[in-house]
């Protein structure tokens, strides 16, 4: 079992949009996060709808793996996942359920690198340097809020 916490929430009210820190968070159980261009369904993949839209996760430790081995600077919402994570291991939770502050949510998978997020970003060498370590996409079985410095946990097994 690992624990970890919330480090800093971020949403994009459209497709493209920028990435805004917020902090509460509101989880909404089949949608995502409230205010985020994907709860809402104008996400630039809301037309292939289900779990895997509703929330992703990324780890602190991995923008601190770019910076020291690519000399990647980036900033923690540049990713376009909404939670910024430390001290948990979300490879490790794939088909898992786990906690985040006041909702649980189920990893429905790795969340790889796309041309998308290069052509938001505009930083090519994300492709390459976040394969299997791009975070993962979560369905949120339970709502509630989210905060940072919240505790990530696992729930138990599948």
């Amino acid at each position: 079992m690992w624990e970890g916490t919330v480090v800093s929430i971020h949403i994009a009210r459209e497709a493209g949009g920028p990435m805004i820190e917020i902090d509460p968070a509101l989880a909404v159980a089949g949608r995502g996060l409230e205010g985020d261009r994907y709860h809402d369904g104008s996400g630039f993949y809301s037309d292939h709808p289900g779990p895997i839209r509703e929330v992703s996760l990324f780890e602190e430790e991995t923008i601190e793996a770019l910076r020291r081995d690519h000399n990647l600077a980036l900033a923690p919402g540049i990713t376009r996942r909404n939670i910024l994570t430390r001290g948990m291991p979300l490879n490790h939770l794939v088909g898992r359920e786990f906690r985040v502050g006041g909702a649980t949510f189920r990893e429905v998978e790795l969340c790889e690198p796309c041309k998308h997020l290069v052509e938001v970003t505009e930083i090519k060498s994300l492709l390459p340097t976040l394969i299997h370590r791009g975070g993962l996409h979560a369905q949120i079985l339970s709502g509630g809020p989210i905060r940072v410095g919240d505790v990530v946990e696992e729930a138990g097994q599948p």
